[in-house]
């Protein structure tokens, strides 16, 4: 089901939008630690994560105790997906179309020069009140998208400043939310490394072998070499 357009949108619609760089650090436990409680809270009502596992969250430091107490608000088992009641069949009457399983959302929206988690990081920016949509949302990076502003209590209200070519060139504050623009964008940095964390949560894993892999074989192709002169 398309939404209705708005102005702004179809003014934008085709441009070229800039991604922001997205604050991602995977190696920072206390940003994935609040990014996933982020991401429980507020997106795993309506997105899953099928292929991710409660108690691999302690790869990031939790306990399992801490894991059941703080994140799993269901009769589900720490040791089972992070999944959501609502079915596919349900999403696509409420919204228009099923909610995308989030798990490696972060790979999926990666661009020519761009990550997917600066495109993310833009996206989940970039909501502004759209009174011609269904749902009283739009964005200016998914033009008619049908997911709401789930965040829009932290970020407050925004509506876009255009010039006169009717582009976009800032944010004009409408209603003020629980946090302030600096606190709501490190926020929504935290949320986007846990997103870029799940989607390969062996990440930092596979650069530490990896270095050590470089550092073998370059010792070892100097060994082969002489050896080989040696031999000869």
């Amino acid at each position: 089901r398309v939404l209705f357009r708005s102005s702004v949108a179809y003014a934008n619609e085709g441009g070229d939008i800039k991604w922001d760089k997205a604050p991602v650090d995977s190696s920072n436990l206390p940003s994935l630690q609040n990014g996933v409680k982020l991401f429980v809270n507020y997106c795993l009502n309506c997105h899953s994560a099928n292929f991710m596992r409660y108690n691999r969250l302690k790869d990031i430091g939790l306990s399992d105790q801490q894991i059941k107490d703080n994140l799993v608000f269901t009769d589900q088992k720490v040791g089972e997906t992070m999944s959501v009641a609502m079915t596919p069949k349900q999403g696509k009457a409420w919204f228009g179309t099923t909610p995308p399983d989030l798990t490696v959302i972060a790979r999926s929206r990666a661009g020519a020069g761009r990550t997917g988690a600066d495109y993310l990081y833009t996206y989940l920016r970039s909501f502004y009140r759209d009174p011609n949509s269904q749902t009283g949302w739009n964005n200016t990076v998914f033009h008619n998208v049908a997911m709401p502003n789930v965040l829009w209590e932290l970020q407050g209200e925004r509506k876009p400043v255009l010039d006169e070519h009717h582009q976009i060139t800032g944010w004009e504050q409408v209603k003020p939310g629980k946090m302030s623009q600096a606190e709501y964008d490190q926020n929504v940095g935290d949320l986007v490394a846990y997103l870029q964390w799940m989607a390969e949560p062996a990440q930092n894993s596979r650069v530490r072998i990896g270095v050590w892999v470089l550092i073998f074989l370059a010792a070892f192709t100097v060994v082969a070499w002489r050896l080989n002169a040696a031999y000869w």
